[in-house]
């Protein structure tokens, strides 16, 4: 399933990110990606190595935790130090998969579950560049609104096409989820907002109860931690 997450940013710290990868140190996208991708990827990345980049990414890292919807949407078990990317100039990302696995730098190899795309730009500054996913119902394109992420699985094939006007800045990551099924993951998901929607608007009665514990039992059978 694909998710938008509305909000994970707020506009002050959209324009302090953004601000901050104005002057940020850019390197060719290549460098993080392996053969199949470097054919088909033409974009800028924040260089990783730099003192900035261990700021910006520790930000960006810190508003997908504390967000209860990404929460409840990807159960991460472990999130991915997010990267930046830049494109303009025409350039694009042709249809590539993740890869299955990556390292993390605190607890080894990772598995890709799902990918996420925070977007920084605001889609009237620039004119293509839209995030275009395959899956099972099709194909999708997404252009959010600056402080935005999209969440989908990595197992789809995916593209950025060209960006034809402006720049287009957004940073990205992965997440292996505690429940490593789509389908599981998605009932858990539409069960939690079935449990909060009852909570609003019956307070915390013994259906929301009910539902809970079937909750946290599912998530128990089912997690992988």
């Amino acid at each position: 399933m694909m998710y938008r997450i509305p909000g994970v940013l707020s506009e002050q710290e959209v324009r302090f990110l953004v601000d901050e990868l104005n002057h940020a140190e850019w390197v060719d996208g290549r460098a993080t990606v392996g053969a199949q991708g470097a054919q088909v990827k033409n974009n800028q990345q924040v260089d990783t190595r730099s003192e900035r980049y261990a700021q910006l990414q520790a930000k960006v890292l810190d508003a997908v935790n504390r967000h209860s919807l990404f929460f409840a949407a990807a159960l991460p078990k472990t999130i991915s130090s997010p990267l930046f990317n830049r494109y303009q100039q025409h350039e694009t990302y042709g249809f590539h998969v993740d890869g299955a696995v990556r390292q993390h730098p605190h607890s080894g190899w990772m598995r890709t579950d799902l990918s996420a795309t925070l977007f920084l730009s605001s889609p009237e500054s620039y004119d293509g560049g839209e995030l275009t996913i395959n899956d099972t119902y099709g194909q999708h394109s997404v252009k959010l609104p600056a402080g935005d992420l999209v969440l989908y699985p990595s197992s789809s094939l995916h593209c950025v096409t060209p960006v034809t006007r402006g720049v287009r800045v957004a940073s990205f990551m992965w997440i292996q989820s505690m429940i490593r099924d789509d389908k599981r993951r998605a009932m858990l998901f539409e069960l939690d907002g079935t449990i909060q929607s009852l909570k609003n608007q019956h307070g915390e009665s013994a259906e929301a109860l009910s539902l809970l514990n079937l909750y946290h039992n599912l998530l128990r059978e089912w997690s992988e931690i």
